[in-house]
């Protein structure tokens, strides 16, 4: 997956739902991410993936996600 990709998989988010992303290449136990209420930031001029909680900013490389599973809270 590249990042376009992911951008367009990643724009429903709207901070109404969780996005859980399994990732490779990753040493365990960090294969997973789950990201609560979880909103995509607008591109910026970095044009890094990234998402928020509210709280905390997420940045996704999209090569290493595997599957991304989005569903209600």
């Amino acid at each position: 997956m590249n990042s376009d990709q992911l951008r367009k998989a990643l724009a429903e988010l709207k901070g109404q739902r969780t996005a859980t992303f399994v990732l490779h290449g990753v040493p365990e136990p960090n294969t997973s991410l789950a990201v609560r209420n979880a909103m995509l930031v607008p591109d910026e001029p970095d044009h890094l993936i990234k998402l928020t909680d509210g709280q905390s900013i997420f940045i996704l490389d999209a090569e290493r996600v595997a599957y991304i599973r989005i569903g209600l809270q």
